[in-house]
């Protein structure tokens, strides 16, 4: 071989070990930057009273963003942890994308496809007991304005400044968002709404239909489009329970 094909087949050589060096390095500095990532997020420890949970805490902390800000909840006033907004199995017949509402229970499902259900802690007013069937949601508003019955006014005199309706707002009776039932065509007078009187989840309540926390009842209003099935059960078919 001649002196000039013997250097030339040296540098060939030492440019391969050179890049495959260099390739190794590379390698195992992304293997190793790999190594310091997460892959997947640690389990969340559940405390045992979900009302001490952070994780609870944290989805029902105010939201300033909110055309009226929605203060957080102050989660010692609900009575049970199991009224907070959680996935649970569920065995009722209803297809996934219905809302179920169990006056009974205090509770509102968003069934799934898979046959679990999005389950919301509610409370029960006078007319939540009054209404029973299917319907359908007609429309939806946010921030709603409430305009209260005439045998409201008439029960409560003092209502007679809003008879032509109440100002939307953080102390509105209808909360952040409404969703309005119809059967038929024709309204049931049956609301699901939000509210800001904490202590009312999971308890009958002196008066209006089925009321939600402010920040589950945003979660619900995102969920549903108009037009989605609602059923509401009667008191004496609640939906069977099930574990988390």
């Amino acid at each position: 071989m001649s002196t000039f094909m013997a250097v030339a087949e040296k540098a060939r050589h030492s440019s391969k070990v050179s890049l495959s060096r260099r390739g190794f390095i590379v390698g195992a500095s992304a293997f190793a930057l790999a190594g310091c990532q997460t892959t997947s997020s640690p389990k969340r420890k559940v405390v045992s009273d979900l009302r001490q949970d952070p994780y609870y805490k944290a989805m029902y902390g105010p939201i300033p963003q909110e055309e009226h800000p929605v203060p957080a909840v102050n989660l010692a006033q609900i009575p049970d942890g199991k009224y907070l907004r959680q996935v649970v199995r569920y065995s009722g017949p209803e297809e996934g994308g219905t809302v179920v509402v169990d006056p009974a229970n205090r509770f509102l499902y968003l069934v799934r496809d898979d046959r679990t259900a999005m389950r919301y802690g509610v409370g029960v007013g006078r007319a939540g007991f009054g209404w029973q069937g299917d319907a359908v949601i007609q429309y939806k508003r946010q921030w709603p304005k409430w305009t209260p019955p005439a045998d409201m006014i008439a029960r409560q005199p003092e209502l007679e400044e809003f008879r032509y309706g109440m100002a939307p707002g953080i102390e509105n009776p209808l909360g952040a968002r409404a969703l309005y039932l119809f059967q038929n065509g024709k309204d049931t007078l049956y609301r699901l709404h939000g509210t800001n009187e904490h202590w009312s989840i999971g308890k009958n309540v002196s008066s209006g239909c089925i009321r939600l926390l402010n920040q589950d009842v945003i979660d619900l209003y995102n969920r549903v489009p108009n037009g989605s099935r609602v059923v509401v059960r009667p008191a004496g078919n609640p939906v069977e329970p099930l574990s988390v």
